[in-house]
């Protein structure tokens, strides 16, 4: 299975719209959404049926027995994360908890245990004809990149026949990027003609090369402006980057998300020049 991963670097660039795009073109067999702290794609999916949902077990989380616990205090003297509450009987933070065990290592009386902690849903659409996987962290976690992986995952065992996958990431550059890049074969950059839009760019690229993955980079909202625009092109010629396209700011886009569609799903500019960024997207691959 080749997989496709569509990033940013920054947020609000039109990743999800250009992934949506590129799943309705291709008419995918599989596809996932691993911005797994704000998931979207599916409200632009045309799924009518509930999901299967499954919980995602992150790190576990330290809880105190208070039948056993003597108040010794040594448990909070020696949490570097402050997540002791100390007074008429102790207790654990669960949103400060790092899951790192030295609670119940010095406990004299083993009245902490560590226990496994829901961290995340899991959600997986499937039919006979394509897979979606996706998934939503709870506040507080810390565990991104690893409920990025079993979203991959989850994807790969249940689209054993699929040869090709589109895959929505992160903002950033951060665990959850990191774990979307694994194993990737491609990575196409959405870039925004802003200065905070190339600085990310230049970020998510340098991150990317570190993979050895391919790397392209299309515009979104090239007219903005164009000198910026200039810019990004300037810099993909330099640094011998495929430029696979410029998407104008199209007010139709927003209308077809807003109505839950794909902006292919309409006769519109930014759709017209999206479908040049796929072609161009899968040659490249």
């Amino acid at each position: 299975m080749k997989q496709i991963l569509i990033l940013s670097g920054k947020g609000g660039t039109g990743k999800t719209t250009v992934a949506s795009a590129f799943i309705k073109l291709s008419n995918a067999k599989a596809y996932a959404d691993c911005d797994v702290d704000a998931p979207n794609l599916h409200l632009i999916s045309d799924w009518q049926t509930e999901p299967k949902r499954s919980d995602y077990f992150g790190l576990d989380k330290a809880q105190i027995d208070p039948q056993l616990c003597v108040q010794c205090d040594a448990c909070r003297q020696n949490c570097r994360f402050d997540a002791i509450i100390a007074g008429e009987s102790y207790q654990v933070n669960p949103y400060a908890c790092e899951g790192c065990g030295v609670c119940a290592y010095v406990c004299p009386t083993q009245a902490i245990k560590m226990v496994p902690s829901v961290d995340g849903d899991l959600m997986l659409y499937a039919d006979a004809e394509k897979t979606f996987s996706t998934a939503q962290l709870k506040m507080g976690s810390g565990t991104s990149g690893l409920l990025v992986t079993q979203v991959k995952k989850q994807m790969k065992e249940h689209a054993t026949d699929a040869d090709l996958a589109f895959i929505d990431g992160s903002p950033g550059i951060g665990c959850p990027v990191i774990a979307s890049l694994s194993g990737v074969d491609m990575v196409l950059v959405v870039a925004e003609p802003s200065i905070s839009g190339i600085s990310d760019m230049q970020r998510i690229i340098h991150t990317a090369a570190r993979f050895g993955v391919k790397i392209a980079v299309c515009i979104n909202k090239y007219n903005n402006n164009l000198e910026n625009t200039a810019k990004i092109e300037q810099y993909c010629q330099e640094n011998d980057l495929a430029m696979v396209g410029k998407i104008p700011y199209d007010p139709n886009a927003i209308r077809a998300i807003n109505n839950g569609h794909s902006i292919v799903d309409i006769d519109c500019p930014s759709g017209r020049a999206v479908r040049e960024v796929y072609a161009r997207t899968i040659k490249r691959l």
